[in-house]
């Protein structure tokens, strides 16, 4: 819609609101007591039954003496039936200066009718809040993806696919808190705010801290301040909160994002293993209705055990058997010739991971725990017994997007501050010395688990795209002509 078509549509409706307010209906009321959501009412339908419902027009279907509508709010919509004969002239002359998108509350009777629609008989009705812009046409107002995303409130009038996208959403984050606190795990909150920008390897988001006069960093990761109430005796925690990070958006990646990260003392990486595949299965039951979700190629079978391979073997089976024999200029020709641009500067663990993560990783679609990554990637986790060169965790990747790595942490003071120390050298950032210190008192052993709610809602609802399993995802802000 245009900017002057806007302006038509919106000085009509100011015209219909100031013959309203003449009528004596205030354009933008007070609390109306509802009988309850419409849903709600639809749920306990009594033939006859008085009731009090409010939400948006929809719909009208003007019959001369008589209207039929339809009136929508959060929860469902229902038909309401305006009759000049019952409600009165005047009330009836007043409906007609209603527009599609105000708000009203209607009391009346319960009935149902010849083609068997449940409707509200109209008694009486008020004007609940004006709205002064039209709302779009579900198929020809809203098609542009990023107007969906900027004006998400349109975007979940519009199209109640939508609406029920993100009321699964919701469902799905509820039923992982019930599902851990069933279980004994208590949920936690930690600082969003830190001085340091520990437990992951990511560019953080640097504020100014005016009280203590100091910078400070939003969080790329929990961990740290979790591992710590390990130590303090919480033995099962989790927090489900954002994380920030100050780095590329696309179709899996928003800088803001939803991570649910548990931790439980004296258990390991396969007590996390055996812990995701529950909860996933769980919330895909409950929730999506079975372990077969998405569509067509991108159809994703949720039923357990899940695949297990190792780090090595992916590679070795993508690159050949030698792959780990080559030099590090044979391995970057190797690479090259898979169209991978290499950096002169990666040495052969960078060239192994670019690989990984451009040529294989992608291309694991049902669930597969890839196990035994190599230290120098994960200097938070315990390194395997039977191999200082890998360390014990697992990545867990479905539709080919990691949702949850999980580790046995490691709980060595000593051994952590060695690794912290060479992540460092190699501009990892600095040592988190109150953590350390923490460690030196006693962590117990324990596994952990970071998820990524915002992917794990993706990938079981099929959706394309990060951003529309968020509410309000980032977008480049709009210029000052307008233009986006």
């Amino acid at each position: 819609m245009s900017g002057a078509e806007e302006n038509e549509y919106r000085e009509h409706r100011l015209a219909n609101m100031a013959r309203l307010i003449e009528l004596g209906y205030e354009p933008f009321g007070n609390a109306f007591a509802r009988s309850g959501r419409l849903a709600d009412v639809r749920a306990k339908y009594n033939e006859d039954e008085h009731v009090s419902i409010a939400g948006r027009l929809m719909t009208v279907r003007d019959m001369g003496k008589s209207i039929f509508a339809d009136v929508r709010d959060g929860s469902d919509r229902l038909q309401i039936y305006i009759q000049k004969k019952k409600l009165g002239d005047a009330a009836f002359a007043a409906f007609k200066l209603l527009d599609m998108g105000d708000h009203i509350g209607v009391e009346g009777t319960l009935f149902t009718t010849k083609t068997g629609e449940k409707t509200v008989f109209a008694e009486k009705w008020v004007l609940l809040a004006k709205a002064l812009l039209p709302l779009p046409e579900k198929w020809h107002g809203l098609r542009d993806v990023e107007a969906r995303y900027r004006q998400r409130y349109l975007d979940l009038i519009a199209n109640p696919e939508v609406r029920d996208l993100f009321d699964k959403r919701i469902k799905v984050v509820s039923e992982i808190r019930s599902y851990l606190t069933e279980r004994g795990f208590q949920e936690v909150e930690t600082p969003m705010m830190q001085p340091q920008a520990g437990g992951a390897a990511a560019q953080p988001f640097v504020t100014r801290y005016s009280a203590l006069n100091t910078d400070m960093y939003l969080r790329i990761a929990p961990e740290l301040y979790l591992k710590r109430l390990l130590v303090g005796g919480f033995d099962k925690v989790f927090e489900m909160n954002r994380n920030f990070r100050n780095e590329g958006l696309s179709r899996t990646h928003n800088p803001e994002f939803t991570m649910l990260e548990i931790y439980e003392a004296y258990s390991n990486v396969t007590g996390m293993q055996k812990l995701i595949q529950s909860l996933i299965v769980h919330v895909a039951e409950t929730v999506f209705g079975g372990l077969h979700v998405g569509n067509g190629d991108a159809s994703l079978d949720l039923t357990p055990p899940w695949r297990e391979v190792t780090y090595r073997e992916l590679i070795v089976e993508r690159m050949g058997a030698d792959w780990y024999e080559l030099s590090r200029d044979d391995a970057a020709a190797r690479a090259e010739s898979e169209n991978l641009s290499i950096d002169r500067q990666w040495d052969m663990l960078m060239i192994t991971h670019e690989i990984y993560e451009k040529l294989i990783e992608r291309t694991l679609m049902q669930p597969t725990f890839v196990t035994r990554l190599p230290a120098e990637l994960v200097p938070l986790a315990r390194i395997c017994k039977d191999d200082p060169s890998s360390v014990d965790v697992f990545e867990l990747v479905i539709a080919g997007q990691e949702v949850a790595p999980a580790y046995t942490e490691m709980n060595d003071p000593i051994e952590q501050r060695r690794r912290f120390e060479a992540q460092a050298a190699h501009g990892g950032g600095s040592l988190d010395e109150d953590f350390l210190t923490a460690l030196e008192h006693g962590m117990p052993p324990a596994g952990g688990m970071g998820v990524g709610i915002d992917r794990l809602v993706m990938i079981l609802s099929g959706a394309d795209a990060i951003r529309d399993v968020i509410l309000f995802p980032q977008l480049r802000p709009r210029s000052s002509s307008g233009a986006n």
